[in-house]
């Protein structure tokens, strides 16, 4: 299957600079996976959609302000320096810009010197293993010197930082948010609730994967990028006791659903309580064990996640409604407009 399968034509001003001032005030395009027809609403509709005994899976990651900028000691050259992944104690994987700077051995000073780190390692792609020096505690260093790392298709500065997280965050550790969520509000899953639907978390840490374009022509020979996740037993036994009951799995972004189906496949379609490393690849010819629904945001042309969603509604029906998306002037991307795809 080739990559170009997968292309739509994206005006740039239909790409959302900013968040909308009520999360859920986006538009809401929903799609019947069965039959392909589209229906236009508004998110604070999206109860409408749900029925009792349902459950929404929510992915309670928070993002980190991982962008930060420094130094180079030797010359005091700048260096810009965005955290990835933990990997152990205050040794982390980063990406580094410009990477040619940064050499093993080599320091960058954050700060006046508040935080320091020395690179350890040179990996590919601008990639670098940095270890931390520091006295107190480092999120809350973190807080103070770095920024958003807002997606390189976001050219405006956020006012605040809240936006570009969820209100349900609690989970430190991404690198970017898993935005299908950001169209909720406390008030919106009050509602959700009383209504009868359950609603669980699970946790995985976005990468910067998930920007990442596929750069190989055929899809199956793509390398996912791994991504640390985690279900607690108290949410395996909702979603287990969910599905029992004949309730539906609606996941929350493209996140949860990766989750939720490496769990559910590693136990035959059960959920379990679990945490590690998943690199799942879902795109068409995939066959779903965990979710009947999706709500998610409108994704990048000849993206995994664009992929993602054509496995589940389909390729045809997915590049139609993206296509009526543009003519319909629906927001895209990060703070854009969102699909609910049952």
């Amino acid at each position: 299957m080739k990559v170009d399968l997968f292309d739509f034509v994206l005006p740039e001003e239909l790409i959302a600079q900013t968040p909308l001032e009520d999360r859920t005030s986006s538009r809401l395009m929903v799609l019947n996976k069965q039959t392909g027809d589209i229906e236009h609403s508004s998110f604070k509709n999206i109860l409408t959609y749900l029925k009792k005994g349902d459950c929404i899976v929510l992915n309670d990651t928070k993002v980190l302000p991982a962008r930060l900028f420094g130094i180079k000691e030797e010359t005091g050259a700048k260096v810009e320096v965005l955290l990835l992944t933990r990997k152990e104690g205050d040794t982390w994987e980063t990406l580094v810009k410009p990477a040619k700077r940064i050499k093993k051995g080599m320091k960058i000073v954050f700060g006046e010197g508040l935080l320091t780190a020395v690179c350890i390692e040179e990996l590919d792609h601008g990639g670098r293993i940095l270890e931390f020096q520091y006295d107190g505690i480092f999120y809350e260093i973190l807080e103070e010197l770095g920024e958003m790392p807002l997606p390189p298709y976001i050219k405006e500065q956020l006012d605040e930082n809240d936006r570009y997280q969820t209100v349900y965050a609690r989970e430190r550790g991404s690198a970017a948010a898993p935005t299908a969520g950001l169209h909720f509000t406390e008030g919106l899953l009050d509602e959700i609730k009383q209504a009868g639907i359950h609603i669980a978390f699970i946790t995985l840490h976005v990468g910067l994967g998930t920007f990442r374009p596929v750069s190989v022509e055929n899809i199956d020979e793509h390398d996912m990028h791994s991504e640390f996740y985690q279900m607690t037993e108290e949410t395996a036994q909702v979603l287990n006791q969910v599905r029992q009951e004949g309730g539906r799995i609606i996941s929350v972004g493209t996140t949860s659903t990766r989750t939720l189906e490496t769990i559910a496949t590693a136990g035959e379609g059960k959920f379990r309580a679990a945490s590690g490393w998943t690199n799942i690849f879902i795109y068409p010819g995939y066959e779903f064990q965990a979710i009947d629904g999706l709500i998610t945001n409108f994704h990048l042309p000849k993206s995994t996640l664009i992929m993602l969603v054509s496995s589940l509604a389909g390729r045809e029906n997915v590049l139609h409604a993206y296509n009526t998306a543009v003519q319909e002037r629906y927001r895209f991307f990060s703070f854009g407009d969102a699909m609910l795809i049952i």
